[in-house]
């Protein structure tokens, strides 16, 4: 994976646990309509089932949605620190520039 904050790559580990369950019927069709997704109906009929979708479904619904280096056993982030270091300066930076669009709003601020 990226990682979000750093964008340097790092492996993370996937765990879930998702139940699918298969049922055979007569008619799939009719079935499908129960709008149930942990649910599929095949044709009695079938001998095959393409798994390939819900197991790409299974992984993208394991992956969160934030991605970032986990910290290490030190409890420091894991994340490159030259990286770190830049974000820090640029928000200083962002926290002393004030706008002087905003300058007379901030009046409002407290009401």
């Amino acid at each position: 994976m990226i990682c979000d904050r750093c964008g340097q790559p790092f492996e993370m580990q996937l765990w879930d646990d998702f139940n699918q369950v298969v049922k055979l019927v007569d008619n799939p069709e009719a079935m499908s309509e129960d709008e149930d997704p942990d649910v599929t109906y095949i044709s009695r009929t079938e001998s095959h089932l393409n798994v390939a979708d819900f197991i790409y479904e299974f992984i993208n619904l394991s992956i969160p949605m934030q991605r970032i280096h986990p910290d290490d056993a030190n409890g420091k982030s894991g994340c490159d620190p030259k990286v770190l270091e830049m974000l820090e300066k640029m928000k200083q930076q962002g926290d002393q520039q004030t706008n002087p669009i905003w300058k007379g709003l901030e009046k409002f601020r407290d009401n």
